[in-house]
C-alpha cells in the first residue's frame, strides 16, 4: 500500500540527513556563498573585499566558508567559472545568435547592456571589466579564465559579422575582427565613463555613433 501511496502524496517532509541530502545541502550552500560574494565584490571591488565581508554577508562560518573553498582566490576563480561566465554567455553572446542582422544584433546587444540590463549598475560599471582591470596583472589564473570569457565573446561577434557578409549585409571588404575589437574596446571605455559621471546619459553619444558606424558597414 506504501507503494502506491508514495506515488500521490508528498513525503519530503520525512527526509532524514542521508548522504544524498546532505550533498545537496552543501552545493545550495556553495552556490549561496559564490553568488553573495559576487554581488559583494561587485560593488566593493575583489581586492578590498575580505574573506571576513563575504562571511557577514552569507552569515556562513568560517568552517563552512573553507570546506567548500581553500581561499579566497579559489573562491574568485568559481565565481568567474560558475557565476559570471554563464551570466556572460546569455547576456553577451546569445543575443548576437538571436536576429538576422547582425549589426542590429550589435547595436541592441549594447544598447541593452548599457541602458536596459537591470543587475549591472552604472556606477559600478560591468563585472567583467572590473574584474580584468583589478587581477588580471596580478594573478595567472585569473588572466586565463578572463581571456576565455572575452575570446569567447570576440569569437561569436566575429562570426555574427561573417554571417552577415555571407548574406550581403555586410561589405565583404569589411575586416570582422577588427570591427569586434573596437566594439568590445568601446563598450568597455563607455563603462568607465559611466562610473566617473555616474549618470547612463554618457552613454547615449556612444550609442548614437555605434549606430552610425555599423551602419556605414552595410
Amino acid at each position: 500500500m506504501l507503494i502506491y501511496l508514495t506515488n500521490i502524496v508528498d513525503f519530503s517532509f520525512l527526509c532524514v540527513p542521508t548522504q544524498w541530502c546532505l550533498m545537496k545541502k552543501a552545493a545550495a550552500t556553495r552556490l549561496m556563498i559564490l553568488t553573495k560574494a559576487f554581488e559583494l565584490i561587485y560593488v566593493r571591488g575583489y581586492q578590498t573585499t575580505s574573506i571576513d565581508d563575504i562571511l557577514a554577508t552569507t552569515k556562513v562560518t568560517k568552517g563552512a566558508f573553507y570546506y567548500h573553498f581553500r581561499n579566497k582566490d579559489e573562491m574568485g576563480l568559481a565565481i568567474l567559472q560558475e557565476i559570471l561566465k554563464p551570466a556572460l554567455t546569455e547576456s553577451f553572446i546569445q543575443p548576437l545568435l538571436s536576429q538576422a542582422n547582425p549589426l542590429d544584433a550589435i547595436y541592441d546587444l549594447m544598447h541593452g547592456l548599457l541602458m536596459d540590463n537591470e543587475f549591472m549598475k552604472v556606477e559600478y560599471g560591468c563585472p567583467a571589466a572590473n574584474f580584468t582591470h583589478e587581477m588580471t596583472p596580478w594573478n595567472a589564473d585569473f588572466r586565463r579564465v578572463l581571456e576565455e570569457i572575452t575570446h569567447e565573446w570576440e569569437t561569436a561577434m566575429v562570426a555574427a559579422i561573417e554571417r552577415g557578409q555571407d548574406k550581403g549585409l555586410i561589405r565583404k571588404e569589411v575586416d570582422a575582427r577588427q570591427v569586434t575589437l573596437f566594439v568590445m574596446s568601446g563598450y568597455w571605455g563607455i563603462r568607465n565613463f559611466g562610473k566617473l559621471e555616474n549618470s547612463k546619459s554618457i552613454y547615449l553619444p556612444y550609442l548614437k555613433e555605434l549606430k552610425n558606424y555599423l551602419t556605414s558597414l552595410s
